[in-house]
């Protein structure tokens, strides 16, 4: 998007999120572009130097009496109120003659300050020490506003850099009478007091923040001039009235919706304006937008969902015969034919019962053969079964337990077991029997 006020355009004239070659931009990317160019009257040179504050959110013009040559970002010390403020040089130049021309400021004006020197470390000390105050000041306040029951909201406050002065920034609906509160901020904080009421659009661009473009705030970059925005540009431009998609961070709607107006209003110049209901032998047909990028209307008839675009000659030929008295018997819609070819969707594939777990199940099953091996002692002497081997899912022959697998070696032999050397478990009628044992029970020891 280009400027509004240069037409640098954003890629050649900003060099950061959203900046403008001369709209103002708070971020302090402006280019001049006028900067090589050679002056046949050096002396005719513009003499203001344009100065920004509270980091950009707040810019003024001074005299550059001195005659020094001031860069771009560097901090000079300029007349405040009964003292001295510090700023950032924003624009230099030819560019700020443009800019004084655009808001109307006389170049000549014995009310224009003056710039006093470059800021020595001095005043940038006392700057920064200002500066650190402001958050401190500003919950005190609204502290302070609260407990007075005023309807006003605080937003900003911004103390000069020698701290004798202190400007408070808020938004009301109605008029607010702070004469009392201005005598306990003078009592508390030791400062002279300037009370500034704002919009809410200027609260918004000194807040920042991010659009829902994904971009940094028009009104904290580059625009300083705010046009009143209704919901008449947004039917223009046929987008849906709702209010929360079509309002800015202000609350209020955005302003990017004039942004486009021009351009869909000459669009619209060749429509006709006298075609919102059409008749036809099937009902009146209804308009419910215009295309200004295909030049169509669509229609609607009652009593049927479907949309019928209509070619602009279409809709004059249809009116010209209603106004004879005549009614069409078809509205002969465009066939509207998509040239996108549609992406082929990937196939849905069905992995339910491919993932094997055998794998997981062996290990589960050596970890609990190991566990059990540590628990009942090192094993010897362990007849070792001479029948097939058996698969997973192959019932146990006989001579074979029911754990003992195709990938399972021979046990190792049982030592010290209590209950006498057993044989592989296998059904319990195959079992040759146990040796009695001293302790064991009359009819031998429990099988696991």
């Amino acid at each position: 998007m280009g400027c509004g006020s240069c037409g640098t355009g954003k890629p050649n004239g900003c060099k950061s999120n959203g900046g403008c070659s001369t709209g103002g931009c708070n971020r302090l990317n402006v280019h001049d572009w006028l900067m090589n160019l050679p002056f046949s009257d050096p002396e005719s040179n513009c003499r203001i130097v344009e100065v920004s504050f509270k980091q950009g959110s707040r810019k003024e013009f001074f005299r550059n009496t001195t005659l020094q040559y001031l860069e771009k970002g560097e901090y000079v010390t300029v007349e405040g109120v009964s003292g001295f403020d510090v700023g950032e040089v924003s624009l230099t130049g030819e560019l700020v003659r443009m800019q004084l021309k655009k808001k109307q400021v006389d170049e000549f004006s014995p009310e224009i300050k003056k710039i006093l020197r470059k800021s020595t470390d001095r005043d940038i000390e006392s700057f920064e020490i200002s500066k650190s105050r402001e958050k401190e000041i500003l919950a005190r306040s609204r502290t302070i506003a609260r407990s007075l029951n005023l309807q006003m909201k605080l937003s900003e406050v911004e103390i000069q850099a020698d701290g004798k002065k202190g400007t408070f920034f808020y938004t009301a609906d109605d008029r607010v009478d702070f004469r009392e509160m201005i005598k306990i901020f003078a009592g508390d904080f030791k400062i002279k007091v300037e009370m500034r009421q704002i919009g809410i659009r200027q609260e918004a661009a000194k807040l920042g923040g991010i659009g829902s473009c994904g971009r940094e705030l028009c009104c904290s970059t580059w625009l300083n001039d705010f046009k009143s925005v209704n919901t008449t540009a947004a039917r223009y431009q046929n987008l849906s009235i709702n209010q929360t998609k079509l309002s800015g961070q202000c609350g209020r709607l955005k302003c990017c919706l004039n942004y486009e107006l021009d351009t869909y209003l000459d669009a619209l110049q060749q429509f006709p304006d006298y075609a919102d209901t059409l008749d036809t032998a099937m009902g009146t047909a209804h308009l419910i937008k215009k295309d200004i990028f295909k030049n169509l209307m669509w229609y609607i008839l009652p009593n049927n969902t479907k949309h019928y675009p209509l070619t602009i000659d279409r809709v004059k030929e249809i009116k010209r015969l209603n106004k004879q008295g005549q009614r069409v018997d078809e509205l002969q819609a465009v066939e509207i034919v998509n040239s996108k070819q549609k992406e082929a969707e990937p196939a849905f594939v069905e992995l339910v019962g491919q993932i094997s777990l055998k794998s997981l199940e062996k290990n589960d099953r050596r970890r609990r053969d190991q566990q059990r091996g540590s628990q009942n002692g090192p094993q010897q002497n362990r007849p070792q079964g001479n029948g097939p081997q058996r698969g997973p899912n192959r019932p146990p022959q006989q001579g074979q337990g029911p754990n003992q697998g195709p990938n399972q070696g021979p046990r190792r032999p049982q030592q010290n077991n209590p209950q006498g050397p057993r044989g592989p478990r296998g059904p319990q009628q195959n079992r040759p029997p146990r040796p009695a044992q001293g302790n064991n029970p009359p009819n031998g020891p429990k099988p696991e």
